[in-house]
């Protein structure tokens, strides 16, 4: 009797070990056939799963931004103390991630980032999480510090 495969569940198991091999190896060090073995199957096995990197990317963009969605806010805890909460977990892999988003999107336009679906699924959980903790009218503002000061803290060595 053949072998019955929930094919979503799959794909979303080989997306989960890719994610790591994305981190680790940056967009461009990362190929089909290197992300097939580090998983242990074949390219066109795969391939059959994805089509291309960019929809293996996609799927471990929302798989680890589905993952972020978590419980940054505290209803008993201040404004103050739930951006800290979300600072500290941005911080942690502050530095692999950008360096592997900046990978992604070397290359690319403008139009082309802003069309990207995986920057949008990136950046519309990361809105909606500081929407959260402060609202939609100081979402914006408060994300762009957020991040500038991770930025700053990363590029002084703090």
């Amino acid at each position: 009797m053949p072998k019955i495969v929930d094919h979503q569940a799959y794909s979303q198991q080989l997306a989960q070990g890719a994610a790591g091999y994305f981190s680790d190896h940056g967009y461009a060090g990362t190929s089909m056939r290197k992300v097939a073995q580090h998983l242990g199957l074949s390219k066109s096995a795969l391939y059959h799963y994805f089509a291309t990197k960019e929809d293996l990317f996609l799927t471990c963009t929302k798989q680890v931004m589905g993952a972020f969605d978590a419980d940054f806010t505290d209803p008993q805890a201040t404004e103050q103390e739930n951006l800290q909460r979300l600072t500290d977990a941005l911080r942690q892999d502050f530095a692999r991630e950008m360096a592997l988003i900046f990978d992604y999107l070397r290359g690319k336009t403008r139009p082309q980032i802003a069309e990207d679906e995986a920057m949008q699924v990136a950046m519309s959980t990361y809105r909606r999480v500081v929407t959260t903790i402060v609202g939609d009218q100081r979402a914006e503002e408060v994300l762009a510090g957020l991040l500038g000061t991770l930025m700053l803290d990363y590029l002084t060595g703090k």
